[in-house]
Order: C-alpha cells, then sequence, then structure tokens
C-alpha cells in the first residue's frame, strides 16, 4: 500500500488523535507519515485502551472518513496492533454501524 499526502482534513483529524505531535506528520527520521492510524497505534498510544480514548475523539463522520480511506486503500487498518484493531470495530460498530464494520472486515478479508 502506497503512503498519500494528507488532506487538510487528514492532518485535523491526525492533530485529534495525536495532539502530543504538535501538528507535525513526520516521523522522527523526517519521511510524512502515509497513513494515519497506523502511526497512533504504533508510535504514540500506551494501550489499546488509550487508542480507544483516542478513537472517541472523533465524530462519526470522521471516523466514517477513515473508514471510506481504508476501503479506498488510502489507510492502513491491517498494520495496527492487533488489540487497536478489536478498538476500531467496536467503535465503529458504536459510531456508525455494524454494516459498517461488516464492510470494511470484507475488504479487509478480517473473519
Amino acid at each position: 500500500m502506497a503512503g498519500r499526502e494528507f488532506s487538510e482534513k487528514d492532518i485535523e483529524i491526525f492533530n485529534k488523535l495525536a495532539p502530543e505531535a504538535e501538528g507535525s506528520v513526520t516521523s522522527e527520521w523526517g519521511h510524512t507519515y502515509p497513513f494515519i492510524l497506523r502511526p497512533i497505534s504504533h508510535k504514540f498510544v500506551e494501550s489499546s485502551e488509550d487508542f480507544k480514548q483516542r478513537i472517541d475523539r472523533l465524530t462519526s463522520e470522521e471516523l466514517d472518513y477513515l473508514v471510506e480511506l481504508a476501503l479506498d486503500n488510502k489507510e492502513d487498518i491491517r498494520s495496527l496492533e492487533p488489540g487497536d484493531i478489536d478498538v476500531l470495530m467496536d467503535m465503529i460498530s458504536q459510531k456508525l454501524s455494524d454494516e459498517r464494520v461488516k464492510q470494511l472486515k470484507q475488504h479487509l478479508g478480517i473473519v
């Protein structure tokens, strides 16, 4: 999966999820992050509970936007920490719908 150029909306969501990044969407090696959720899962959160609290900050529209990106292969869900994938699916179910979870899981090949 190739990364993408972050839009204003991507940056806004990233900053909401990782305010400690202070607006930077660049790794410590100087590369722009190719995805929103992967660095949150791997670099910023301390636990799946922390990930859940961060994802809970998103509006249902923002969460649906991330689902759409994933369905377009522009957001990487498969490489999140396993517990974070479960949390994300639970949050999508709560804030959006079980149908949306099913759609995403089918797309990702997660049974």
